[in-house]
């Protein structure tokens, strides 16, 4: 089961995207120096179809994107909220957010429109830092990867 903690309208997480940005929790990956480690807790509201797509209703109109931010504990359900984003929604593209090293197994980068990599290194810095080791891909139609973590350094 997904659980978030919340949300917000955002605009630097995708660029050229206005995005509904959910911070999921259930973290597993523990980073050292994680800058959200409440998202590492089992609590929050339970993220399913309905309260996403009730989500949806009231802020769709208002954004371009939807990122789940997190979710790595559960990385084939949070493919399956974006594949509900799609359907209702399919005007809006959709993000993942992960902390993982690379995609896990049995998951479809098709399901979204991007995908970052990575896991919070301090040292290295966020995406907008020339030495992070997070990537940010664009997603083509095939399952493509096209990293575009420059362009995202170039908006900072």
């Amino acid at each position: 089961m997904v659980r978030y903690h919340n949300f917000d309208v955002v605009f630097a997480e995708v660029p050229d995207e206005v995005t509904l940005a959910l911070n999921l929790t259930r973290c597993p990956n523990r980073c050292p120096g994680c800058h959200s480690p409440h998202l590492q807790a089992d609590a929050g509201r339970e993220l399913d179809e309905r309260e996403l797509l009730g989500l949806l209703d009231r802020y769709g109109r208002a954004v371009t994107c939807v990122a789940f931010m997190g979710g790595d504990g559960e990385p084939l359900e949070v493919a399956r909220l974006s594949e509900a984003v799609r359907r209702a929604w399919p005007q809006l593209r959709t993000a993942w957010y992960s902390g993982r090293g690379q995609l896990p197994a049995g998951l479809d980068p098709a399901a979204f429109d991007y995908i970052k990599l990575g896991p919070w290194v301090e040292a290295c810095g966020p995406l907008s830092s020339p030495t992070t080791n997070q990537r940010l891909y664009r997603v083509g139609r095939d399952g493509s990867l096209d990293d575009i973590t420059v362009r995202f350094r170039r908006r900072a």
